[in-house]
């Protein structure tokens, strides 16, 4: 059975990951590394690939770890790469969210799991259901919020421009976060939400079941 790697989504890990069917390929869920200072997303995803250490992989990343498999790609011409709920360059992303250097959207994370804040990341996600709720909520009161800071600066200082010919883009067009009308995309799942491996967990399991296996 093939294996396929998975990067979660920012300060996420791969329970983000049990609504999807995935009995079709091994999945490999890749570790979060404890960033340095200065690294780029560039050079983060990098240190992510060591991990992984084939130059053949199927990677799929969601969301900011969309971001890392496109700078895997570029780098490693041999992988193939879908990327879910994400953007392949900054210019697909919304320009109001350059303005998250200038704000503490940290903040919005807290060590507490019911919250005001909590409640408004939760309702950009698209998180529908009790059971998907619990879960997204866990993964909010369990990211660390120094990593999170990094991340947020090292998005809103991205730079990439070049779109690789091995990355496949699977998009939702209800993505409250990054917008379907910002992104060129190959699939398109309707109103498919950010958190679409949750809410549209069986339409995009046979989707990356029909992308993976042909």
């Amino acid at each position: 059975m093939k294996k396929v790697y998975f990067i979660s989504g920012l300060g996420a890990d791969k329970r983000s990951f049990q609504f999807l069917d995935l009995s079709f390929c091994d999945p490999q869920f890749v570790d979060w590394m404890i960033p340095k200072f200065g690294d780029t997303l560039a050079s983060y995803a990098e240190k992510l690939f060591s991990s992984i250490n084939d130059e053949d992989a199927t990677i799929v990343g969601v969301s900011f770890g969309g971001m890392l498999a496109t700078e895997i790609a570029k780098k490693h011409p041999g992988t193939k790469v879908i990327i879910i709920s994400s953007c392949k360059t900054h210019l697909e992303i919304p320009g109001y969210l350059r303005f998250w250097r200038y704000l503490p959207v940290y903040k919005l994370h807290s060590q507490k799991t019911k919250n005001p804040a909590g409640q408004i990341v939760l309702s950009l996600l698209g998180t529908r259901g009790k059971e998907q709720r619990k879960v997204q909520q866990e993964i909010l009161k369990d990211s660390d919020p120094l990593f999170i800071r990094w991340a947020l600066h090292a998005i809103v200082n991205w730079k990439n421009t070049i779109v690789p010919e091995n990355v496949i883009h699977v998009h939702g067009t209800g993505d409250k976060l990054l917008p379907y009308r910002y992104v060129k995309v190959n699939h398109t799942i309707e109103k498919g939400e950010h958190v679409m491996i949750m809410d549209h967990a069986k339409e995009l399991s046979e989707l990356l079941k029909k992308l993976l296996t042909t």
